[in-house]
């Protein structure tokens, strides 16, 4: 199987049966999408939670660099390639605290909230997720079978699975980990 590798600041869909990765998820987070029907896969690696930092272009010279730009072009691509929104499994990795040790700029906390926030307004669920602590990740998605793996120097390596099933609380969809 051919493999896809998706830098920091990059994003790539596709619908051939390939394997995509990304390594060196430290703060930085990964939108891994998949259409089991379309089988579609995507994945977006970003560095920080908002382009308006980015004063010169506010993020337009390198949007897949932002959750709030880099989110809305993965899911766009997706959607050109016969992805639906409904069927979308979305998986997030990523956002760990691994440079900022008193936790002075958590920008791993601010990329996850800004992220979920997006997904949240979007009306999109997540699947599955491995986020925080402080470790340095590898995330893979074989576009084939919608399979997701996370790694770790330490930890070996894990699958991301959709859990059962969604349940309600308080009007609002979550999900049962």
């Amino acid at each position: 199987m051919r493999t896809v590798v998706v830098g920091i600041g990059d994003c790539k869909v596709t619908d051939e049966p390939v394997e995509m990765v990304t390594y060196a998820l430290g703060s930085c987070i990964a939108v891994v999408i998949w259409d089991p029907v379309a089988r579609v896969g995507g994945l977006l690696h970003f560095m920080l939670p908002e382009s308006a930092v980015d004063r010169d272009t506010q993020g337009l010279a390198n949007p897949y660099r932002y959750a709030d730009t880099g989110t809305p072009l993965l899911f766009r691509a997706a959607y050109e390639k016969g992805a639906e929104k409904r069927r979308l499994v979305v998986r997030l990795a990523g956002g760990a605290n691994v440079v900022d040790a008193g936790g002075v700029f958590n920008i791993g906390r601010r990329n996850y909230a800004a992220v979920r926030k997006i997904l949240w307004k979007a009306g999109v669920l997540v699947h599955g997720e491995d986020v925080g602590g402080a470790v340095s990740r590898t995330v893979r998605l074989e576009v084939a079978t919608g399979r997701c793996t996370v790694s770790t120097q330490a930890g070996g390596t894990r699958e991301l699975k959709a859990p059962a099933a969604p349940v309600r609380q308080g009007g609002a969809e979550c999900q049962v980990a």
